[in-house]
C-alpha cells in the first residue's frame, strides 16, 4: 500500500483534481490528474496519467447534476480502486482568498472553513466554490486530513504601501486592501527562477491564462502584483475586464445600463478578450484571426503589460529577468514576441528562434534581462504545501 496526496481545485461547475505520490523519500510524484466537468447537467469525469495519456473516462445521464460531495467521492474511489494499492492520506485545496487570518497554507477544520466563507463576498467568482469543495471533501472522508493553501498569501509580503488603498479607515478595515492572486503559481515560479538565472533578483513573472497577471519579485517575495481586490482588476484577461476607472462605472450605473449584479456579470463575464474582439476570449483562436477586432484584443493585452512592467521595473529598481508562465505565457509565441520587443528598453532581446521553439530561454545570450517561458506547476506546490503541514519533517 502506498500513500498518496489528492489535490482539489474546486468550481462552480466542475472539479479539477490530481494524485501525488509518496515516494520512501518523501518526495511527491504525479500519478494522475483530471476533471470532472459540466456538473450541473451534463457531467463527465476524465482522466490521464502524468504523461497525458487517458487513463479512464465516464459520463452521467445527461440532466444528472452532481453535487461537490459526490464529485470528491467518485474521484477518491477512483483513485483507490485504479491506482495499485494507493491509499489516499491528506488533500489539499486551492482557496484563492486567505484574508488577514491566512498568510500561509493552514490545516482545515470547521473554524478554518468557516471564516473562509466569509470572505465570498469579497471574491465571488471562486472563493464561494473552493470553499464549498473543502467542505464536501469535509463531509465524504470526514477523518482525512485537508490543507488550504491560498492564491493571496504570496503576496503578503508586498510593503504596506503596495497593499493599502488610498480609502477611509473604515473601509480599509472592513477588508478593502490590495490582495493579490495566482500566488500558487507565483510560489512555484519563485523556486524555480533559481535553476534557470541563479543570479536573478529582480524578476517580473506574468502568469497569462483565461486569468492572467504580473507579479513583481524581489529575492523571490511578492513586492507588487496586478491584479487587485478580487479577480477582476490588473490586466485584461479571456472574459474579465481588468482595470477600469470607477468614475466609468458610476457613469455607467447612472445612466441605469447596469445594475450592481448586471454590472459585475459584465464586467467579469462578458469584458476582456471577449468584449474586446465582440467574438472570442481564447487567445488560440484571436491569433488565429486577422479581423481588426481580434487585432484590437491582442494589442490592448499587450498594452496593458507593457505597462505593468515598465511600473515594476521601477518599483523593483531594475530588472534582471522575466518569466513567462500559464496557458498563454507557455505557449503563445506572438504574444511573447510582442511583448518583448515593446521591453527593449528595459534590456529585453529576443531571440526570435529560442522564442518559436518555446525556450526555456527565449531572450539572446547577450540580453542584459534574461527571459524564460517556465511552466507553472499550482497542483505539486499545493501537494507540497499539504505534505510540508501533515508531515512537518518531510520538509
Amino acid at each position: 500500500m502506498s500513500d498518496a496526496i489528492a489535490v482539489f481545485n474546486a468550481g462552480s461547475t466542475s472539479l479539477k483534481f490530481g494524485a501525488y505520490a509518496l515516494d520512501t523519500q518523501r518526495s511527491l510524484s504525479l500519478l494522475c490528474r483530471g476533471s470532472i466537468d459540466d456538473m450541473q447537467g451534463n457531467p463527465h469525469f476524465v482522466i490521464n496519467d502524468a504523461t497525458g495519456r487517458p487513463l479512464d473516462s465516464h459520463s452521467w445521464h445527461e440532466g444528472t447534476t452532481v453535487d461537490h460531495k459526490t464529485a470528491m467521492h467518485f474521484v477518491i474511489t477512483w483513485f483507490e480502486t485504479n491506482l495499485g494499492g494507493t491509499k489516499i492520506v491528506a488533500a489539499g485545496h486551492r482557496i484563492v482568498l486567505g484574508g488577514t487570518r491566512f498568510e500561509a497554507p493552514v490545516m482545515i477544520d470547521s473554524a478554518v472553513l468557516e471564516y473562509l466563507q466569509s470572505l465570498t463576498a469579497m471574491e465571488p467568482s471562486h472563493q464561494p466554490f473552493n470553499v464549498r469543495g473543502a467542505k464536501a471533501f469535509a463531509e465524504a472522508f470526514p477523518g482525512l486530513p485537508q490543507v488550504a493553501c491560498f492564491d493571496s498569501s504570496f503576496h503578503r509580503t508586498m510593503p504596506e504601501v503596495a497593499q493599502t488603498y488610498a480609502l477611509p479607515k473604515e473601509v480599509r478595515d472592513a477588508g478593502v486592501r490590495h490582495w493579490g492572486y495566482h500566488g500558487i503559481s507565483y510560489d512555484y515560479i519563485s523556486r524555480q527562477i533559481p535553476k534557470f538565472a541563479p543570479g536573478a533578483r529582480r524578476v517580473i513573472a506574468a502568469h497569462l491564462g483565461g486569468g492572467a497577471s504580473m507579479c513583481a519579485m524581489l529575492d523571490g517575495r511578492s513586492v507588487e502584483t496586478s491584479m487587485g481586490f478580487a479577480g477582476v482588476s490588473g490586466l485584461p484577461m479571456a472574459t474579465r475586464s481588468g482595470d477600469v476607472p470607477p468614475d466609468a462605472l458610476f457613469y455607467l450605473m447612472r445612466l441605469k445600463m447596469f445594475d450592481d449584479a448586471s454590472l459585475e456579470k459584465m464586467l467579469y463575464e462578458q469584458a476582456g478578450l471577449l468584449g474586446l474582439s465582440g467574438s472570442s476570449g481564447d487567445m488560440h483562436v484571436l491569433q488565429d484571426r486577422r479581423d481588426p477586432s481580434a487585432i484590437l484584443a491582442i494589442e490592448c493585452f499587450v498594452h496593458a503589460m507593457t505597462k505593468y512592467a515598465g511600473a515594476y521595473a521601477a518599483v523593483l529598481g531594475g530588472l534582471d529577468a522575466f518569466v513567462f508562465t500559464a496557458g498563454i505565457g507557455e505557449h503563445s509565441i506572438p504574444v511573447r514576441a510582442a511583448l518583448c520587443r515593446r521591453l527593449g528598453s528595459l534590456g529585453v532581446r529576443l531571440d526570435d528562434e529560442a522564442n518559436a521553439s518555446g525556450g526555456p530561454r527565449i531572450s539572446t545570450s547577450d540580453s542584459p534581462v534574461s527571459v524564460w517561458v517556465i511552466p507553472t506547476n499550482e497542483e505539486l506546490m499545493i501537494a507540497q504545501h499539504t505534505l510540508a503541514l501533515i508531515q512537518p519533517s518531510a520538509t
